[in-house]
C-alpha cells in the first residue's frame, strides 16, 4: 500500500532525473514496497529506478517483483550486475524465473553464475516442471545428532544468514540422510550441554523431491506448517521448501480452478500478457461445445410446439425455469468442487453427497416453488392475462420450479464426482455447461408439467 500512495510523488522525481531524493525515499521502505512500486512504473523506468537501489537492498527488492519486471530489469543490467543479482538470490526464486525465460536465454544466464550456484540452478530445472524439486532450495541448517546445544548454535552463528529460514534445524546421520527436524525453541530452552540426541524424537514429514506441487500444498495444509524438507529416494536431505512458495502455488492452483468454472481453459500466463489468439482459443472451445448444446433448447421447444401454440403465455415463464435450475446447478458444481479440492469430499462419499443434494434440492425448489406460484395467484387474480385457470398456470410453474431446481442440484453436484471416477479433471464441469445442461432438460421437465396439470383446461 506504500507504494501506491507515494507512486505519485516517485513518478515526479523520475521525471526531474532527481536521483538522490529517489534514493532516499527508498531508504526507509521494505523491499516489497518498492517492487510494487517499480512495477507499477512504465516498463521505461523500471530499470532505471533498480539501479539506483543499494547492493544490499536491489537483490531483495528484486526477487519480489513480478516475472515480467524481473526480465525487463536483466536486459538493462550490464554482465556484473546480473551476475551479482543471480548469484545472490535465493535458489528457489532463481529457478521461478528461470523457468519463464527461452531456453537460450537460460543457458546465458546460468553462465553467469558461480560453479556453486551453477551447480545448484542445474539441478534443479533437471527437476519436472511442477514437482517439489524446482521449489526447494538448498540453503537450510542441518547438525548432527551427537552435537550439543552449544555447538549447534555456533554452527547456526557461522551458516544462518545464508539460510532461507532459521525456524527449523534438521538432524542427519553421516551419508546426509534426514532422522529428525527440531525447531529452534527446542535448542534455545536447552542447557548448552545438551546433545541433539537426547530430545529428538524422530516424529517428522518430509516431502519427495519428485512429489507434485499440488501433493505438497495438502502436506503443508494437513501438518500445518511453514517449511518442510525434502528428501530423495535414499532419505538425503535435498533442500526445504517454504510456505511462501506454497502460497504461490495455491494462487495457481485456484486460478485455473476458478477459470475452469467460468467455462475457459486454464491459461498458462497472466490475463494482460496473454496474447489475443490464446485468449480466443482458450474461450471459444467451452463457447462452442456450450452454444452446440443451447441449440438443443429449440430442438426441446420444437417438440412442445402444439403446446405453446394452444398457451402461448407458458413461454412467459421459460426464462424463469431454466434460469431457476441453472442458477441451483451452479452452487451445487462450486460447492462440491471446492469441496473435492479441499479434500472434503472423496468419491465414496457420493451417496451421502447425493443425500444430502435431494433434500438441498426439495427445500430449495419448494421455496423458489411457492413463490413462483405466489406470483402468478397474486398477479393472475388482478390480470386477465393467465386467464380463468391461473390457479392451475401457478401450480405448473411451482412444480415445474420444484422439479427443475432438483434435477439442477442432483446433476451440479454428480457431474463432478463423474468425471473424476473416470479420470478427468472435475473443474471441467463448469457451471456454464452445468448450465446448458440443466436448460435443455428443464424445458422437458417444464412442459411434461404442462401437459400433466393444465390438459384438459388451457391445454
Amino acid at each position: 500500500m506504500l507504494g501506491n500512495l507515494i507512486g505519485p510523488e516517485i513518478k515526479e522525481l523520475i521525471a526531474e532525473r532527481n536521483f538522490s531524493a529517489l534514493r532516499a525515499a527508498f531508504a526507509d521502505w521494505s523491499p516489497a514496497d518498492i517492487a510494487e512500486c517499480i512495477t507499477e512504473l512504465p516498463d521505461g523506468e523500471q530499470a532505471v529506478v533498480f539501479r539506483l537501489l543499494p547492493h544490499a537492498q536491489s537483490t531483495d527488492v528484486f526477487e519480489y517483483l513480478d516475472a515480467d519486471a524481473q526480465q525487463i530489469v536483466l536486459k538493462a543490467m550490464g554482465h556484473a550486475e546480473a551476475a551479482r543479482i543471480l548469484n545472490d538470490m535465493s535458489a528457489d526464486d532463481r529457478t521461478a524465473l528461470l523457468e519463464e525465460l527461452p531456453g537460450a536465454a537460460v543457458v546465458q544466464l546460468i553462465q553467469l553464475l558461480s560453479p556453486e550456484e551453477k551447480a545448484i540452478a542445474q539441478a534443479l530445472l533437471n527437476y519436472p516442471e511442477g514437482s517439489v524439486g524446482r521449489l526447494m532450495t538448498p540453503a537450510f541448517i542441518s547438525v548432527r545428532e551427537e552435537w550439543t546445544i552449544q555447538e549447534t548454535l555456533d554452527h547456526i552463528r557461522t551458516h544462518g544468514s545464508e539460510m532461507e529460514t532459521l525456524n527449523v534445524i534438521y538432524v542427519t546421520d553421516e551419508r546426509g540422510r534426514l532422522i529428525d527436524d527440531i525447531r529452534i525453541r527446542e535448542v534455545l530452552i536447552r542447557p548448552v550441554s545438551t546433545r541433539i540426541a537426547e530430545f529428538r524424537d524422530s516424529n517428522f514429514v518430509a516431502l519427495r523431491s519428485t512429489d507434485a506441487e499440488g501433493d505438497a500444498l495438502e502436506v503443508f495444509r494437513k501438518y500445518d506448517r511453514n517449511t518442510l524438507p525434502v528428501i530423495d529416494s535414499e532419505e538425503k536431505l535435498l533442500g526445504i521448501v517454504t510456505v511462501d512458495d506454497m502460497l504461490d502455488v495455491q494462487e495457481e492452483e485456484a486460478t485455473e480452478e476458478i477459470q475452469k468454472l467460468g467455462g475457459v481453459e486454464a491459461l498458462e500466463e497472466p490475463y494482460m500478457d496473454a496474447p489475443l489468439l490464446e485468449l480466443v482459443k482458450k474461450r471459444a472451445v467451452w463457447l462452442v461445445v456450450l452454444f452446440l448444446g443451447e441449440m438443443l433448447t429449440a430442438t426441446a421447444m420444437g417438440f412442445f410446439e402444439h403446446e405453446l401454440e394452444r398457451a402461448v403465455m407458458l413461454a412467459l415463464f421459460i426464462p424463469l425455469i431454466i434460469s431457476a435450475g441453472g442458477n441451483a446447478g451452479s452452487q451445487a458444481t462450486s460447492l462440491l468442487i471446492r469441496a473435492m479440492a479441499l479434500g472434503e469430499v472423496r468419491l465414496g462419499d457420493w451417496w451421502r453427497v447425493m443425500r444430502r443434494e435431494i433434500a438441498s434440492g426439495l427445500c430449495l425448489g419448494l421455496i423458489l416453488g411457492l413463490i413462483g406460484f405466489s406470483r402468478v395467484a397474486i398477479w393472475g387474480h388482478f390480470s386477465t392475462i393467465y386467464g380463468p385457470h391461473y390457479y392451475l398456470v401457478g401450480a405448473t410453474v411451482g412444480c415445474a420450479v420444484l422439479g427443475v431446481v432438483l434435477w439442477g442440484t442432483l446433476a451440479g453436484s454428480m457431474l463432478p464426482m463423474l468425471l473424476r471416477r473416470i479420470g478427468l479433471d472435475p473443474a471441467t464441469s463448469s457451471a456454464p455447461f452445468v448450465a446448458t445442461l440443466v436448460d435443455v432438460t428443464g424445458l422437458v421437465i417444464y412442459f411434461t408439467a404442462a401437459v400433466l396439470l393444465l390438459r384438459g383446461t388451457v391445454l
